[in-house]
């Protein structure tokens, strides 16, 4: 007898099967997200206050460098360590309807700062999409958590470029997502959520 097929099940028998670990990244540009962004590429910006005062940047850092903000924005994660580390692999799945994608990444670079923290990761042969994408905190000077989260990108797959404005589409809302959910954890310095 064997056990019932899950969502999950079906990420890990890739990740098991090594179809994913260790391809290679499915673009020439790796670490360009460190400063200027290559062209040829869409390019995704977003940044919100997320938090203020260092206890909500030490929440908001733990959740984004244990995969939980990507998590709580709804996506399953199977990565190869429970904290963020460069040359991680890490699967995405993502559920679109009927549809389930996994996205294959690997971690490119970790930043882990006083008052900064992040990482970014770039997609590997299998991915959707070719590309970069950072997520950062940031605490300001005047207290404030920043969560930023930049990303250059073409499509990787026939089914990703004849998508056209819907893949374009699905990757905005993905990245609100994202935003969203650094927002929904970290608290104030009085404990209180931050919403």
């Amino acid at each position: 007898m064997s056990a019932p097929v899950t969502w999950q099940a079906v990420a890990t028998a890739r990740q098991d099967g090594n179809e994913l670990t260790r391809s290679p990244y499915a673009y020439r540009e790796v670490g360009s997200t460190r400063g200027p962004l290559p062209a040829g590429y869409r390019i995704v910006r977003r940044e919100a206050v997320v938090g203020l005062g260092r206890s909500a940047f030490e929440v908001a850092a733990h959740r984004l460098l244990t995969w939980q903000v990507h998590r709580d924005a709804g996506l399953l994660v199977v990565a190869d360590s429970d904290r963020v580390q460069p040359d991680a692999d890490v699967r995405l799945g993502l559920r679109l309807g009927p549809l389930r994608i996994v996205a294959p990444c690997r971690v490119v670079y970790v930043i882990n700062d006083e008052d900064q923290a992040g990482f970014a990761y770039g997609t590997l042969t299998g991915h959707p999409e070719r590309g970069e994408s950072l997520f950062e905190l940031a605490l300001d000077a005047d207290g404030q958590v920043r969560f930023r989260v930049v990303s250059f990108s073409a499509p990787a797959t026939w089914w990703s470029h004849a998508g056209g404005p819907l893949t374009r589409r699905v990757q905005d809302r993905v990245t609100d997502r994202y935003v969203r959910a650094a927002a929904a954890g970290p608290v104030d310095e009085e404990g209180a959520a931050s919403r």
